[in-house]
């Protein structure tokens, strides 16, 4: 599936996520807690017991930073997951299951609980 994303006058061609390949993932890193995914813009946020950890985009998946996350990578590499974004973990090592299980709560220790919203 393709759509276009606009900007500054010109159109940029992007492939958007494979649900397979998110479903992937979002089992992958199971082991962790409650996984779920959320789609936005296109493509999806990634969560461990409500706190967002990574995004899926364009069949790709990267993980917030952290200190724990930095000790634990077999390669620390850092990618923007769309134009415009801060660096994240890119994740290329997506078949190990423990590996990526044991990343996520680690890097969820770190990472503050979600703001409640205000009604």
């Amino acid at each position: 599936m393709y759509f276009c994303r606009r900007q500054a006058n010109q159109s940029v061609h992007v492939m958007a996520s494979n649900s397979d390949f998110v479903q992937y993932i979002a089992d992958q890193c199971s082991g962790a807690g409650d996984i779920s995914v959320k789609k936005m813009f296109g493509d999806y946020g990634i969560y461990c017991d409500g706190k967002i950890f990574g995004l899926i985009c364009d069949d790709q998946f990267f993980v917030k930073p952290t200190k724990a996350g930095e000790r634990m990578l077999r390669t620390v590499e850092y990618r923007p997951p769309y134009e415009g974004a801060k660096d994240y973990f890119y994740i290329d090592d997506v078949d190990d299951r423990d590996y990526l299980s044991m990343l996520v709560r680690e890097t969820c220790k770190e990472l503050p609980m979600p703001k409640k919203k205000k009604r």
